[in-house]
């Protein structure tokens, strides 16, 4: 492409300004999509790709046809459609129960149509006036729902258009013959859409945080069948060995053998049994809280509440689990106590799962520290994990079990994340897999 010599520096300047604010508004939402993975952040992208095709084209600085110019418009049109369906937000019909409430629907619909109107005859460009149009119709149909990210977009726009009918500002502005309005409007569209995505991007945040939440406490009762059961299991012997304690005292009873000393004896037994009972309903109950208060607590007791809910799972498959502490066993961190057990009852869960089926399984737990961290680290001797799977395993919905939910090792990563501010790594060893939780320590 040949550059046009014949244009003065301050009309290429001007146009190098808008070329610029194009391409930084094309890499921002496109680092903003890879991050998100939200469509209506690439469908944008693309609009705005098509957009800056024909603004190089409409400039006049370049030797494009005219037949690109009107391909990239439409281009741009279709990704603009897109995007504003993709960002649109509430119902795009809103319900109708009477005539009061079609008479008003109308009205609203009509002003929309006229300032969308309005929008293209200012600035001649149909692809943000479609967007404008489209998420005018999200603000006045759902005006209900509250505050929108795409209020900032829309009442921008309008207050803008409505200035510049106010004040006739086309028709002055032409007749200054100063540089086109279509220049304007691109790098106004790129400031007001940069300040509606930080708002739309931190209710997505919330969203996420909410979303996760739900999913954290799904995730527990998922598991809760199987924790039933294991509870079940440590029932059994505790309430055999009452009953075997009642028998006794009843015997010694009626056969006038009970003494102060072995009464006393068969007591203290029977209390051991229910305090076993009362831990272990304690451990169940701690699971499930919802309590996210932050503390400072011992890292030992998150796993020993974990390994007691398990350790029925642990005999019934012959699994030997071995606790090593290679700090002193009073190391203390910050964060949700409940979670990191959360955490290491999820880990512990999925080399159960592997184990099953190997002969002399083994799960050891590893404590230890550096000067600033806490390090856990959950070593299996199930064969580790298939390198292909390693970078996908704390993805969510990624399983490779038949009836797994994807969802336990990508929430133990985020609880790592966000309530510990730790992090959560996965390597293969020799055997089997390790899994290690790293936290900043308590001093």
């Amino acid at each position: 492409m040949v550059i046009k010599l014949d244009a003065n520096i301050s009309f290429i300047l001007f146009y190098g300004i808008t070329f610029g604010i194009l391409i930084m508004t094309i890499v921002y939402t496109f680092v903003r999509y890879l991050y998100s993975k939200e469509i209506f952040y690439v469908s944008y992208c693309f609009m705005q790709i098509f957009s800056l095709i024909y603004i190089l084209a409409y400039s006049n600085l370049f030797e494009i046809s005219n037949l690109i110019k009107e391909i990239s418009l439409v281009l741009a049109s279709l990704f603009a459609l897109f995007f504003a369906i993709n960002y649109y937000d509430g119902k795009f019909l809103p319900k109708i129960r009477n005539y009061k409430e079609l008479f008003f629907n109308t009205f609203l619909f009509n002003i929309v149509i006229l300032t969308a109107f309005y929008h293209y005859i200012l600035f001649e460009y149909l692809p943000y006036t479609i967007v404008y149009a489209i998420l005018f119709i999200s603000i006045v149909f759902n005006l209900k729902q509250g505050f929108k990210p795409t209020l900032f977009y829309v009442v921008g726009w309008s207050v803008f258009c409505i200035i510049l009918f106010i004040f006739d500002f086309k028709d002055f502005y032409i007749q200054q013959n100063y540089f086109d309005l279509v220049l304007i409007v691109f790098a106004i569209e790129a400031m007001l859409f940069t300040i509606s995505v930080a708002y739309k991007y931190n209710d997505l945040k919330r969203q996420n945080k909410e979303f996760e939440k739900l999913i954290l406490q799904q995730s527990k009762f998922v598991k809760s069948g199987e924790m039933i059961a294991n509870i079940t299991h440590q029932f059994r012997q505790p309430l055999n060995n009452i009953s075997y304690i009642l028998i006794n005292l009843k015997t010694r009873f009626e056969n006038n053998r009970l003494d102060k000393e072995f009464f006393d004896r068969k007591v203290n037994q029977a209390n051991e049994q229910l305090n076993f009972l009362s831990k272990t309903i304690d451990d169940f109950k701690e699971f499930y809280i919802q309590d996210k208060q932050k503390e400072i607590f011992l890292v030992k007791d998150s796993i020993f509440n974990a390994i007691s809910i398990l350790s029925a799972d642990l005999k019934k498959h012959n699994i030997k689990l071995d606790l090593e502490f290679k700090t002193f066993e009073d190391i203390k961190v910050f964060g949700v106590k409940h979670e990191l057990s959360q955490v290491v009852l999820s880990i512990v869960l999925n080399s159960i799962d592997i184990l099953k089926n190997i002969e002399n399984p083994e799960i050891f737990i590893k404590v230890s520290s550096s000067s600033a961290e806490v390090i856990i680290d959950i070593v299996d001797n199930g064969g580790g994990v298939k390198i292909k799977n390693l970078k996908k395993i704390f993805n969510p919905y990624f399983s490779t079990k038949k009836d797994g939910t994807g969802i336990g090792l990508y929430l133990s990563k985020i609880i790592i994340e966000d309530s510990f501010l730790g992090k959560l790594e996965v390597e293969n060893e020799k055997d089997g897999a390790k899994f290690s939780i790293f936290i900043e320590k308590v001093i």
